[in-house]
């Protein structure tokens, strides 16, 4: 009975320490398929797609934006289109106006028209002629009054005509007795305004009086300033017109 027993315990220790000895042998190698990569099998699950991803994204159709939205699109643009056209023909043809009104303003504006401005032959002409008709037209020798009736008679039309005569009235009538001899010289001129065949000359002239009456010829001298109006007759010579003092007399 004795012996029976403790063959039964014998063989419980030797089946406790086989299987204590196993697990401890599984133990490592559990530790190290984990650190191995190479020993270590990825999970099925892991490698199966996210399930997002797996499904089909599912776009939300908007309301008007099939077939009938399209045909509804294309016939408002079918009717609005001859109108806005009909608009843009008038802003044009009201641009067009604008602009032709404007071109037509800026060509009659008296800057744009003056020559002088723009045409300096034109300019150094009438500059040139003026000048020497100042000279002639006021220059008097009461010995030799030919030149200076030979001047007024060509180098003057329209008004200018009496406003010279009124000018060099006192000096023709006191001329002879006090044997006056009258020189007008042109120091500087400006030519104001060209427009066709009129102009406008700004004049700065030096004019000396020499009396020779007296036991001694006495001389005196003056500076003057006037605008001319000069026009331009049918031969191209510039005849003067006008003759304005600003209100100081001759």
């Amino acid at each position: 009975m004795s012996t029976t027993r403790h063959l039964v315990n014998r063989q419980r220790r030797l089946a406790s320490a086989g299987a204590a000895r196993v697990a401890t042998e599984a133990v490592p190698q559990e530790r190290a398929s984990t650190l191995d990569p190479a020993r270590r099998k990825p999970s099925p699950r892991a490698e199966e797609p996210p399930q997002e991803a797996v499904q089909p994204s599912r776009r939300r159709r908007l309301p008007g934006t099939g077939t009938a939205a399209r045909a509804r699109l294309r016939r408002v643009l079918s009717v609005r289109a001859p109108a806005v056209l009909c608009v843009l023909v008038v802003l044009l043809g009201g641009f067009a106006a604008f602009a032709a009104t404007r071109a037509d303003s800026l060509r009659s504006d008296p800057a744009v028209r003056n020559a002088a401005l723009t045409d300096p032959a034109r300019t150094s002409e009438v500059k040139g002629q003026t000048e020497k008709a100042v000279a002639a037209l006021f220059s008097y020798n009461y010995a030799d009054s030919g030149p200076a009736d030979k001047a007024a008679s060509t180098l003057l039309t329209g008004k200018a005509v009496q406003q010279h005569r009124d000018m060099l009235a006192a000096v023709r009538a006191q001329g002879k007795d006090q044997k006056l001899v009258l020189t007008t010289t042109v120091t500087e001129s400006g030519v104001e305004m060209i427009d066709g065949s009129r102009a406008r000359v700004l004049v700065y002239a030096d004019q000396s009086s020499t009396r020779t009456a007296g036991k001694k010829p006495e001389t005196t001298y003056a500076a003057a300033m006037f605008a001319v109006d000069v026009a331009r007759g049918s031969g191209g010579t510039w005849q003067i017109s006008g003759i304005d003092t600003f209100g100081q007399g001759s």
